[in-house]
């Protein structure tokens, strides 16, 4: 290595030293807490200026007042937490979420187990929270709570600007409880407060009907592990029943497993047919994931698939890759744009992150993000048209069937 090389580096080695030193300093001064190394050692591909954020934190130190005396003090911990939910937050994505300590053992337990709800699925919709559906059987359907119910307040708290996960932990609680929900509701013009007493949720699968037209029903309800064991013996009640009109609905299934979808197509696609595709943007290739082939019917089969805005992920994958292969006519309602995934990654040993990842586009290129799905056949339920418990959009599916 030459002099003037050596003397280049020793330079930058220096400067590096004494910038480390003044910023480790500037930030300590800025505030009376220890600051954790984390953050002082973060590193990033571009130039960022982090003089505002010291600054707040030396003014939070200096001039907030809490409430009470009886304020537990906030540390210099919570204060990096706070800032983390921050950043998630930051990304505009409602499923983007940070959580601490507490809430990361919530969440763990929820996707664990069963648990004490109302049963009612929720995810974000013109930046608020919306029921994507109320399940079968739960107090929720049972108080008459509908899919595209925005959530406004639970409790005394207001849900205008409440995460999906930060909402379900305060509705969540043990069976026999109550929780008082107030819902905002298209047409309506006064909020609605619903006092639900939470249950044990346990999700239905699928029911079947042969209806008096000898057009076949498989309501399906959730894409769980079951679901495919459970949909092949529909199925086989289908063809049992010498039927050739089939409707599958959709309606209110705020979708599952992934895997669950995939086998369900297979019974109407042939093999290595695209069902779905989980697209990274620039971070990664696509995963392309294709149909098993089992492909048991032949295009005499007449099917409808009714869908509407509580009809969500793993629903809207079927559902888009049936009608794009023209093997089932798509009538409803437009549904209700669940196309991400989510990833849950551990930060610390107490924390996680869940980012999304990726978006479901269906086979022609449609990304399910973006505004979900048009039905082929638009039937909208009005109070007029559902007098009665009539149901307006299985008899349009049932009159296209027999056309």
């Amino acid at each position: 290595m030459n002099k003037e090389r050596y003397t280049q580096i020793l330079v930058s080695i220096l400067i590096a030293g004494i910038l480390f030193s003044i910023g480790f300093y500037a930030g300590k001064k800025n505030s009376q807490s220890n600051i954790p190394t984390q953050i002082l050692n973060a590193t990033t591909t571009e130039s960022v200026d982090l003089a505002p954020f010291w600054k707040a934190w030396s003014l939070l130190d200096e001039k907030f007042s809490p409430a009470s005396s009886t304020t537990a003090a906030i540390t210099s911990q919570d204060k990096i937490w706070g800032a983390i939910q921050g950043l998630a937050s930051s990304y505009g994505d409602p499923y983007t979420v940070f959580f601490p300590p507490v809430e990361s053992k919530s969440f763990e337990e929820e996707i664990s187990g069963a648990f004490g709800g109302v049963g009612m699925e929720m995810g974000v919709a013109d930046d608020m929270l919306t029921v994507i559906a109320p399940l079968k059987g739960t107090p929720a359907a049972a108080a008459g709570v509908l899919a595209g119910d925005k959530v406004i307040m639970i409790g005394d708290k207001s849900a205008l600007k409440m995460s999906t996960d930060e909402a379900i932990k305060l509705i969540k609680g043990d069976p026999g409880t109550p929780v008082t929900i107030t819902f905002g509701r298209k047409g309506v013009k006064d909020p609605i407060v619903k006092t639900l007493v939470r249950a044990l949720i346990e999700i239905p699968t699928v029911d079947t009907k042969l209806l008096p037209s000898n057009v076949f029903v498989i309501s399906l309800y959730s894409f769980s592990e079951t679901s495919p064991n459970l949909f092949r013996g529909a199925l086989r009640k289908f063809v049992e029943s010498g039927s050739d009109k089939l409707v599958l609905d959709l309606r209110n299934n705020p979708g599952g497993y992934l895997e669950a979808a995939l086998d369900m197509a297979s019974w109407f696609l042939p093999t290595g047919k695209t069902v779905v595709t989980e697209n990274f943007g620039t971070k990664a290739e696509p995963n392309i994931y294709r149909s098993k082939g089992y492909n048991i019917f032949t295009d005499k089969l007449k099917f409808v698939i009714l869908v509407n805005e509580g009809s969500a992920s793993a629903s809207e994958i079927l559902a888009g890759a049936l009608r794009e292969y023209n093997k089932a006519t798509l009538i409803g309602e437009r549904t209700f744009g669940k196309g991400s995934v989510q990833e849950l990654v551990p930060l610390t040993s107490d924390t996680s992150l869940k980012i999304t990842v990726a978006h479901w586009f269906t086979p022609l290129g449609k990304s399910i993000s973006n505004g979900g799905l048009t039905p082929d056949i638009e039937v909208k339920l009005t109070p007029e048209n559902t007098k009665n418990s009539a149901d307006p959009q299985m008899a349009a599916a049932v009159k296209y069937l027999l056309k």
